[in-house]
């Protein structure tokens, strides 16, 4: 099941109060980025963020889950009402995320 343009909209106007983040469709659903670096997606209407020892320590009560048959499991958030709390957790989790891959140029 895809994530639904509405439930993107939602969850970026959430986290409005960081200016930089973006993101990216994938397979219908949505990947996101702060500051350039991925740190989560929108998978089945579900937000999921990677499990860094930043946002274990923010969300220590979140399910650990796959966000697609396959793939590395990643932290679900069960509420996304506490604004100031994705802002904390996102901005906290930025230092530890991998710096993203050089694109190769098209010949």
């Amino acid at each position: 099941m895809a994530t639904n343009r509405e439930f993107l909209e939602y969850t970026l106007e959430l986290l409005g109060d960081l200016p930089e983040i973006t993101f990216r469709p994938m397979m219908g659903e949505y990947l996101l980025y702060y500051r350039g670096k991925l740190f989560g997606g929108l998978y089945d209407g579900r937000l999921m963020v990677k499990p860094v020892p930043a946002a274990i320590a923010l969300l220590p009560d979140a399910a650990l889950e796959e966000p697609y048959p396959g793939a590395k499991k990643m932290l679900t958030l069960s509420s996304l009402e506490d604004r100031e709390l994705l802002a904390r957790l996102i901005t906290a989790m930025y230092d530890e995320l991998p710096e993203p891959r050089p694109r190769k140029k098209k010949p």
